[in-house]
Order: structure tokens, then sequence, then C-alpha cells
């Protein structure tokens, strides 16, 4: 299990192909884990980049903290991951709460950043879609199991579920995390977008609650496209291989665009 130190936190994270040329940042959404990417997502783009998933604070096998879950502490804590493994610029993609991650990290730190993803970002403005994200977590750990069983042909045990639901319980009941994303409800109302630097490719669901937050922000983001995928919020464990091969397409097309 590959632990790194960043900002004094224990960080769990994942890498496939390391000798590509270029590299990926894949995060994940709250009360999640890297999972989501590392069986279906991952090995796709992997086959053309370096892929680096890691698991956010409190998720997965990341150490717990109690705060710190605002955009400002998560994109230094993605720059401080991408400054250990010396990575100087990176292409990124987020989900769910993971959008909004890699939308303030692109803004915050314009030149670590080479082209972004941003899937299923939601307003966090909107109630709804920040209660959509406690649901997500409920299919999430079924999704999670059902792969763990499927990749591993052992079937997840009573104390591996226990653990699970312990984190599950920590963040909703004994961190900031909830209050941290209301008090960024503000935060696409607010961002200036005409200093967003890197070409950026939103991905979401047809008939997702979020994909009128999809739609405003291919208005606000110049270089910017907006590509539907069937299915809702839950896009990448509806339509993993289709996720990954049009993400793995608009970074090639950029890539060959800028230095074609």
């Amino acid at each position: 299990m590959p632990v790194i130190t960043v900002n004094n936190r224990q960080v769990h994270i994942q890498e496939l192909n390391k000798g590509a040329d270029q590299t990926v940042v894949l995060v994940h959404g709250m009360f999640s884990n890297l999972s989501i990417y590392y069986f279906n997502i991952a090995p796709v783009l992997a086959k053309h980049f370096h892929v680096v998933m890691y698991d956010l604070k409190s998720h997965g096998m990341s150490e717990r903290f109690p705060d710190g879950y605002d955009l400002d502490n998560m994109s230094s804590d993605l720059i401080g991951l991408m400054d250990h493994l010396q990575l100087e610029k990176v292409h990124l993609a987020g989900y769910s709460f993971g959008g909004l991650i890699v939308l303030k990290t692109a803004l915050k730190y314009p030149d670590r950043i080479d082209q972004l993803v941003v899937m299923e970002a939601p307003d966090p403005q909107d109630e709804k879609a920040r209660n959509i994200i406690d649901e997500y977590s409920k299919e999430f750990l079924e999704h999670y199991v059902a792969n763990f069983t499927d990749t591993t042909k052992v079937r997840m045990g009573k104390r591996q579920m226990e653990k699970n639901h312990r984190m599950y319980e920590f963040l909703f009941n004994q961190t900031s995390i909830k209050a941290d994303m209301i008090r960024e409800k503000d935060f696409l109302g607010e961002a200036d977008f005409s200093q967003l630097k890197a070409s950026t490719l939103l991905l979401y669901g047809a008939d997702s609650n979020c994909r009128s937050t999809g739609e405003w922000l291919q208005s606000q983001i110049s270089q910017s496209e907006l590509e539907l995928i069937p299915g809702d919020h839950n896009i990448p464990i509806q339509e993993p291989q289709l996720i990954a091969e049009t993400i793995a397409q608009f970074l090639s097309k950029i890539l060959t665009q800028n230095h074609g």
C-alpha cells in the first residue's frame, strides 16, 4: 500500500504507467475513494498516460482528519501531492466534489495544470446537489464491494465492510466536511473563469440533476466542451469505459493541437 506524506498527513496513492511522458491526476468525490477509477477508468488512461490516483483525507486508506475539507485546503493538498511526486505540470480530472477541487486548483495554480476534465461537479449552492453526494455514497459502497469481489475473486469480509462503514460515519459525523462544503456555496458564482488557462472537458450525465451546472460552466469557460454521457450523477459507475475513452480522446486531441 503506497503511502506518502503530504502537508504532514499520510496519503494513500496508486500509480499506473509511471514511465509515460504525460501525467493525469484523478480526484475522486466526497465519501468515496480512488477505487472508483482504479478498476475500470485508470487502466484505459494508463495506455497513454502516467495515472496518479489518491484518497482524499479521511477517505479510503488516507489518514483521518477532523477538518480542512474546504476547496483551498483540498487544492493545497493536491499541489502538495504533485510536489512530493515531482510533477511540475499535470492534466487534472475530478468527479463530483472532486470536480470542484480540480477547478479550484486550476484557477489557483494555473501554471501547474495542463488540461482539465470536470465530471459532474455540482453547484455547491444547490442543496439538492449536495444531497446527491450523500445518496451517491451509498451506491458507491455497493459498487466498491462488487468490484472488489470481481477483481480479487474474494468476497469482502465483514470486518472490511464494517471498516468502510466506520469511515463513512466518521466523515458524516465527526468532521467539518458538510459544513466546509456549505461554506463553498458561492464558489462557482464568485470564480473568475476568464482566468482559467486550461482547455476543459465537461462530462455530465444526460439525466443528471447536475446537468444544468455543466451547461452553465460551458457558457463561462471559453475553452470548454460539454459531453453528455448516458446516465445520471453516477456516470463513472454506469459508463466507465466511455468515460475513460472520452477523456483519453480529449487529452490526446488537445495535445496534438498544441504540439502538432
